[in-house]
């Protein structure tokens, strides 16, 4: 009882707190929070989504955590950034996106799960080819199309996050990060991913991807075989 209380008072702080002018000035929480290091709760989140029929919401999840997108370029996709229309329907193998971030061009693959995901999403509810892939569901009342909002989005991955068992800060930056981590972990090599991320030294990447504390954390639990 006392750690749910605990979620839903660091919810409703961190939602005020990011709707605060000067933000910057205090350093933004988003920018601390963790990637999701075990496997079984990524699995976890995916069923509980798809368990309440989320298809939307399990489609932002399973292209942040496979393409390393941040979330506002992820929001920002459109359904004819992904999906050919020929004879039949069918994603595209790779997409061409403008960062918001940077401005620059960046061209990313999907992976055969991600254009399942996509193309149950775009099969699931009808959807006009211009619009938003994510798009928000309060356009019913209004003549301008948007996506779901980032804040939105915020919550749905602490509302999973907690029901999957994470306790550690998570938070949209999460998404890019559990692709960073797993992918380092996995054998890719680091150079790659600081172009990926666009970063400009290991240092910042190793951070940025949870293997810096990783590797602190192990230092304090090795002291007992030290000393």
């Amino acid at each position: 009882m006392y750690a749910e209380a605990k979620f839903w008072f660091r919810f409703f702080y961190i939602t005020n707190r990011e709707n605060t002018p000067n933000m910057k000035s205090r350093g933004n929480p988003i920018n601390y929070v963790e990637p999701i290091r075990d496997t079984r709760k990524i699995k976890k989140i995916k069923k509980l989504m798809r368990n309440e029929s989320k298809i939307k919401e399990v489609t932002i999840f399973e292209i942040g955590i496979k393409t390393g997108l941040r979330i506002s370029d992820i929001l920002k996709l459109k359904w004819n950034d992904v999906i050919m229309k020929n004879n039949e329907i069918q994603v595209r193998d790779s997409v061409t996106i403008k960062e918001k971030k940077t401005g620059k061009n960046k061209i990313f693959r999907l992976s055969e799960k991600v254009k399942e995901s996509i193309l149950e999403l775009y099969n699931f509810k009808h959807h006009e080819i211009n619009d938003f892939m994510f798009l928000s569901e309060s356009n019913n009342s209004t003549k301008m199309k948007r996506p779901i909002s980032r804040q939105y989005v915020w919550q749905l991955l602490n509302d999973f996050g907690y029901r999957a068992g994470i306790r550690k800060k998570i938070g949209t930056h999460t998404l890019r990060k559990t692709f960073g981590y797993h992918a380092y972990k996995n054998g890719v090599d680091l150079s790659l991913l600081i172009r990926i991320f666009n970063h400009s030294s290991q240092d910042i990447t190793l951070r940025y991807i949870g293997i810096t504390q990783d590797q602190m954390d192990d230092v304090y639990i090795n002291m007992d075989k030290i000393l």
